[in-house]
Formats: structure tokens, sequence, C-alpha cells
């Protein structure tokens, strides 16, 4: 864990606190990882960086933490993390699994992780009424958004938290039809060479690549109304 201690100063814990001050309901959070995978580099600091986010988070009147993180280990759970859609280690996930980081949310991402946490704490997506209502009346079908990311592209926040925030809109009128899911491209070398990634972001919908660079909201969602299933 030597080579992560940068994560774990005091800089990033004032840093954390400061940026989810905002906090206002009480967030679950999931972690998967699994005790059987040697392989699996990043699940340590995921763990421990994410027990660090919510140690980070304000605390409500009982003195409990509003970010609340679930750890389960695919070695004993694997049912839990299939009915949450969930097959590859680390994985951090939140709204039913609906909104997941495939890989360590660290790096840039660090900020897409807390604007998202925030979101969800206090109810609003931040998208535009417009989108809001398109959701809502028009997207019907299902959709699954795979971002593609690397921890040191700084754009690649945005494309991450657009995404998630259409699924966060669809589930907050419980259709909870859209998968967005925000793929660490080195952790998980075959979907970056499945997408043919050369930059990031790039975003795929239903399995095909749709942008390259972070969308537009309006075009982003166009584009899922097309894709639809």
């Amino acid at each position: 864990m030597e080579e992560y201690a940068e994560l774990f100063t005091e800089d990033v814990k004032n840093a954390l606190q400061d940026a989810l001050k905002d906090m206002r309901d009480s967030v679950e959070g999931m972690v998967f990882i699994d005790s059987s995978n040697s392989n699996c580099q990043y699940c340590d600091v995921t763990v421990k960086f994410m027990d660090f986010v919510k140690q980070a988070a304000p605390k409500n009147k009982n003195g409990e933490s509003l970010l609340n993180i679930k750890v389960y280990d695919l070695a004993r759970e694997r049912e839990t993390a299939a009915k949450y859609g969930v097959s590859r280690v680390p994985t951090v996930a939140f709204l039913e699994g609906k909104i997941r980081w495939t890989g360590a949310p660290l790096g840039e991402e660090i900020r897409a992780l807390v604007e998202t946490i925030v979101r969800l704490s206090q109810g609003e997506s931040g998208l535009s009424p417009e989108t809001i209502s398109t959701i809502k009346e028009k997207l019907n079908g299902h959709v699954k958004v795979e971002v593609m990311v690397t921890p040191s592209c700084p754009y690649c926040p945005y494309a991450a938290l657009l995404s998630h925030m259409v699924a966060y809109e669809a589930c907050k009128i419980s259709k909870c039809n859209v998968v967005s899911d925000v793929v660490e491209s080195y952790e998980n070398p075959d979907i970056a060479e499945k997408y043919q990634v050369m930059s990031v972001p790039t975003v795929a919908i239903n399995e095909s690549v749709e942008f390259i660079g972070v969308p537009q909201e309006e075009n982003f969602l166009n584009t899922l109304l097309e894709k639809q299933s």
C-alpha cells in the first residue's frame, strides 16, 4: 500500500471533507472485491480508499457517516454480485449497481466519485430540465453505457458524471433502465481492446462506440434514445 500513500494524506482528507460537506441525505455504496483472486492488485486500495471517503463524509445527528459503504467478496458472495450485474473486481457501485466504476475510481476519477456521491445525497442530478423530462417521457428501453477512462484523464470525470446522472434520473422515476459503467481502461484491457480505445473518454452505448471525448448532454441523450432496446 506504500505506493498509494499519497492518497491517504491529511491534505487529501481535507479536500474530501470540503468536497463532501454539502451532502444532505445518506448514500449507500458497495465495493466488490475477490479475496480468491490474487491478481486483483487494486482491490485492497479500493476498499481502503472508499473507507477513507466514508470517514471524510459529514455525519448525521447520531454521529454516523452519511456515506455507508458495504464490501462484498466474490469469493463468498458471487450471487450478490450477479444480482447487481457485477462480474469484475474491484467494482464500486451505487444505486443497486446502476451506477458503477469497474476498476478503482482513483486519480482524476476521484472528482467524479465525490460529485456523484454529493448529487445522490442532495437528490439533484444537475441535468437540464429538458433532459430530465425527455428521460421521463421517451427513454423507456434498456441502455448500457460504458465510459472508458484512465486515472490521468482530466476530461473523463465529466463524461462519467453525465452518464451516471442519466442513470440516476431514470432510477428516480422508478425506471432504472440505464446502467452507467465507468471502466478503467488499464485495469480492463480486454474491454479497452474490444472498443479499440485510442483516447479517453471513449463512450460506448449498448456495445457500440458512439463518442470519443465528452459528449454534449443533448447529443448524449439523443443517442441513448436511438440505441435503447
